[in-house]
C-alpha cells in the first residue's frame, strides 16, 4: 500500500507544468516592434493633427498595449475550460452588440464606415465576434462527436460561422472581418473533419468562383458608384483609378519599391509625410518596407512565423480537443489577418481595411488579440511533459 502511494507521488513529480514563455516573448517583441514603427509612421501626422503632439498615437497605443499584456497574463492564469459554459452566451452577445451598431444611436461612424460602438468606451464589436467563433465552434464540434463527419454537421458548423461572419458584414459593414470569421470556421471544420479531400476540392472551386466574379465585376462594371466595385477596379487598374482607391495602393507600392534591400533608415520614410493616408493603420507594412527594406520586412514575417509556430506547438500538445481547436482558431485568425493585410499592401487583392496584428494602430484590435494570446497561454499551462528520467525507463 505504502509502495503504491510512493509510486503515485513519484509519477506526479516526473511531470512538470509548462508555460509557453516563448509565445509571450514573441508577442511582446512584436508589440515593441510595432510601437517603434508606429511612432516612426505616425509622428508627422500626429504633430499636424494634435497641436504638435507627435507622440499622440504612440502614447495611446503604448498604454493600451501595456494594459493588454497584463490582461493577457491574467487570462493565462485561468483555466480555459471556464470558457465552455459561457461560449454560447458570448456568441449571442456579439451578435447583439453588432446589431446595436446598426440599429441604435450608440453606433459610431468613422472613416466612412459605421463599425464602432460607444458604451462608455468605443470599440468594434466585430472583434468580439472573432473570439466568440473561436471559443464556441469547438464546443459544438465536441458535442457532435463522431457525427461531425456527416454533411449535416458540416452544414450546421458552416451556418454558425456564416451567421457571425454575415452579421459582421451586414450589421457593421465590415466585409474583411466577415471573411476572416468565415476562414476561421472553415479551418476549424477542416481540422475536426476526418476527410480532407472534400475541403481541398471545394476550396479550390470556391477560390476559382470568387476570382472569376471579382474579375468579371472589375472588367464590366466600370461606371459603378459602389465603393466595393471601385476598390476592385482600383485593384485591377490602380494607375487608372487614382481617385477611386488606387492612390493609396500606388503610394504604398512606391514606398515598398523605394526601400530597396536595407531601406532608407528608420524614420526616413517620405511616403508617410501625408502621401499615404492613415499610414499607421492598414498600410503600415509599406512604411516598414520603405524604412527597413526587404530585410526588415522579412524579419517581421519571421517574427510572425515564430509566433504561429508557438501556437501550432500549443495546439498540437493541448491536453484535450477543446484546447487544441481553440488555439487552432487563434492560429487561423492571426495567419489570415497577416496574409490578407500584406496581400492588400502589395496589391495582390482589393483593399479591405485589415490591420496588421500587433503592429498597426488600434486599441480594440490589440486588446482582443492579447485576449486570444492569454487564452493560448492558458492552454499551454495545461500541457504536461514527462521528464528525461521517466522517458529513459
Amino acid at each position: 500500500m505504502q509502495k503504491s502511494v510512493r509510486q503515485k507521488l513519484q509519477s506526479l513529480k516526473t511531470k512538470t507544468d509548462y508555460y509557453d514563455y516563448n509565445l509571450l516573448a514573441a508577442v511582446i517583441l512584436l508589440i515593441c516592434f510595432g510601437l517603434v514603427m508606429l511612432y516612426s509612421t505616425s509622428s508627422y501626422e500626429a504633430q499636424l493633427k494634435f497641436n504638435g503632439d507627435d507622440m499622440y498615437y504612440f502614447r495611446r497605443q503604448a498604454i493600451i498595449s501595456a494594459g493588454a499584456i497584463i490582461f493577457a497574463i491574467i487570462i493565462s492564469r485561468w483555466n480555459y475550460h471556464l470558457l465552455i459554459p459561457v461560449a454560447g452566451l458570448a456568441y449571442v452577445v456579439s451578435l447583439i452588440l453588432m446589431a446595436m451598431v446598426r440599429f441604435t444611436p450608440l453606433g459610431v461612424s468613422a472613416y466612412g464606415s459605421r463599425r464602432w460602438l460607444q458604451i462608455g468606451i468605443q470599440f468594434q464589436p466585430s472583434e468580439i465576434a472573432k473570439i466568440a467563433v473561436i471559443i464556441y465552434l469547438p464546443v459544438i464540434i465536441i458535442k457532435m462527436g463522431k457525427q461531425v463527419r456527416t454533411i449535416k454537421a458540416v452544414g450546421m458548423l458552416l451556418f454558425f460561422g456564416a451567421l457571425q461572419g454575415g452579421a459582421a458584414f451586414i450589421l457593421t459593414d465590415n466585409l474583411s472581418t466577415g471573411l476572416i470569421i468565415g476562414g476561421i470556421a472553415v479551418v476549424m471544420i477542416f481540422i475536426a473533419h476526418p476527410k480532407t479531400r472534400v475541403f481541398v476540392i471545394s476550396g479550390a472551386a470556391l477560390a476559382g468562383i470568387i476570382g472569376s466574379i471579382i474579375t468579371y465585376m472589375g472588367v464590366t462594371m466600370t461606371t459603378s458608384d459602389d465603393f466595393r466595385i471601385r476598390r476592385i477596379l482600383a485593384w485591377l487598374h490602380p494607375e487608372e483609378n487614382m481617385s477611386g482607391g488606387g492612390y493609396q495602393v500606388m503610394q504604398a507600392l512606391y514606398a515598398i519599391g523605394s526601400g530597396g534591400f536595407f531601406g532608407k533608415g528608420l524614420g526616413n520614410s517620405a511616403q508617410k509625410l501625408g502621401t499615404i493616408p492613415e499610414a499607421q493603420n492598414d498600410m503600415i507594412f509599406s512604411i516598414v518596407c520603405e524604412e527597413l527594406g526587404v530585410f526588415g520586412a522579412v524579419l517581421l514575417l519571421l517574427m510572425f512565423g515564430y509566433l504561429l509556430y508557438r501556437l501550432f506547438f500549443i495546439a498540437q500538445n493541448a491536453p484535450d480537443m477543446y484546447g487544441s481547436l481553440v488555439v487552432s482558431g487563434i492560429f487561423a485568425h492571426i495567419a489570415l489577418q497577416v496574409i490578407l493585410n500584406i496581400c492588400v499592401v502589395i496589391n495582390l487583392m482589393p483593399t479591405t481595411g485589415i490591420t496588421l496584428p500587433f503592429v498597426s494602430y488600434g486599441g480594440t484590435s490589440i486588446l482582443f488579440l492579447m485576449a486570444e494570446m492569454g487564452i493560448a497561454l492558458s492552454v499551454s499551462r495545461q500541457i504536461r511533459f514527462k521528464n528525461q528520467e521517466e522517458t529513459s525507463r
